[in-house]
């Protein structure tokens, strides 16, 4: 799951790791070409059809601004000066306790940095900035070493090879099943008629495959593909909800005393305004009277209110980082990626296996028999 990420770390390994790979890639004699992960959604979360283009230096998402990385990284350099500075005038206990203290403090900073700065130039949350930013340097930094930049979509559990269901790492629209398994999430933020843009991980390794075979000493080749699948075959947040609900009531849940625990439906809300209303008044409301009876109760429930009040910023934590993928309305464009598909010749049996067309996948099938228990193996356990 991509939470708030610190914004230091995210250089470090996004922007810096670039650097590093690059220089390291100049020494190696033998190179046939640098293939570079990334992510669609470094194009951010505009409307309409996104084409697969490198992104050029100094561009942003907003209008008016100018993408400056070494000045992003002195900034980072600046304000962890800043708070180092901060932390031993105001104590100069060396315990433990202060040590743990100054990192929540420093690690808080720089994840709130990173979304201000994201949010500045126009994208959604520091991850997908960062990898806008390393990007941006490989093709500064790539001289004439053949570069392909794969761009996944939100990459969901292996369909086929070699473990079908088989994934690390909760993904956004896991969080709904997830929830929704464990009876503990009666509602969450999405349209149910917009598309969300995902793609089993086996699909996205097979098409890196597929092109480092066409662009090996290419010289001076610079090649961006989405590994996506919005354009070719959308598949809605219903189509997602309904398959968890057929396989919950196919597949009922049984609690520790034996007892099928009966599933719920769920509520979704199309608006992040009609959210954030119904949080206000069933739990925020509630919260701050809890606050107030603790207060004039010498802090009889400030456990209780302190856990509540976690959960609930967790909640609207959440929301804040992944509202933008719940009502995202881009269509990413894969014409590079459907003429790569269309060089290969697909003459054996074993050619399958590097299958990555999206409109062989059965988003319905997929759903209820490979993802969701892949889901509930892999990650709830």
């Amino acid at each position: 799951m991509m939470m708030a990420c610190r914004y230091d770390v995210s250089l470090d390994v996004n922007v810096m790791g670039v650097k590093h790979l690059c220089h390291f890639a100049k020494q190696c004699a033998n190179l046939k070409m640098l293939m570079h992960v990334s992510t669609a959604f470094v194009s951010g979360f505009r409307e309409g059809p996104i084409l697969e283009k490198p992104i050029n230096p100094g561009e942003s998402l907003r209008e008016g601004t100018y993408l400056d990385i070494d000045a992003e990284l002195r900034l980072v350099r600046e304000v962890k000066k800043e708070l180092a500075a901060m932390n031993s005038s105001s104590s100069d206990d060396d315990d433990a306790a202060a040590h743990t203290n100054k990192k929540k403090t420093e690690r808080a900073a720089m994840k709130e940095l990173g979304l201000q700065r994201a949010r500045h130039f126009g994208w959604s949350n520091t991850y997908v900035f960062t990898k806008a930013m390393g990007e941006v340097l490989l093709g500064q930094l790539r001289g004439d070493i053949p570069v392909v930049i794969m761009r996944p979509s939100i990459i969901t559990s292996i369909r086929e090879d070699p473990v079908p269901g088989w994934m690390q790492g909760t993904r956004t629209i896991d969080t709904i099943i997830i929830g929704y398994a464990k009876q503990n999430l009666s509602c969450f933020l999405a349209n149910l008629n917009f598309v969300m843009d995902v793609i089993p991980g086996d699909m996205v390794v097979n098409a890196m495959m597929a092109a480092m075979v066409a662009h090996s000493e290419e010289k001076g080749a610079h090649v961006v593909y989405h590994s996506t699948s919005s354009l070719r075959n959308p598949a809605t947040y219903n189509v997602l909800y309904q398959s968890g609900r057929r396989h919950f009531y196919e597949n009922p849940r049984v609690g520790k005393d034996g007892k099928v625990i009966p599933t719920r439906e769920m509520y979704f809300f199309p608006t992040i305004a009609r959210f954030h209303l119904y949080m206000i008044f069933t739990y925020k409301i509630p919260l701050e009277i809890l606050h107030l009876v603790n207060l004039l109760l010498c802090g009889f429930f400030s456990r209780l209110y302190n856990d509540l009040n976690r959960k609930y910023k967790f909640v609207m934590h959440l929301v804040d980082v992944y509202g933008p993928f719940a009502f995202f309305k881009g269509c990413f464009d894969d014409m590079n990626l459907e003429r790569l598909r269309l060089t290969m010749a697909m003459k054996n049996p074993e050619d399958c296996m590097f299958n990555f067309d999206p409109k062989t996948i059965d988003w319905d099938e997929y759903f209820t028999r490979i993802h969701i228990p892949g889901v509930l193996k892999y990650l709830c356990k």
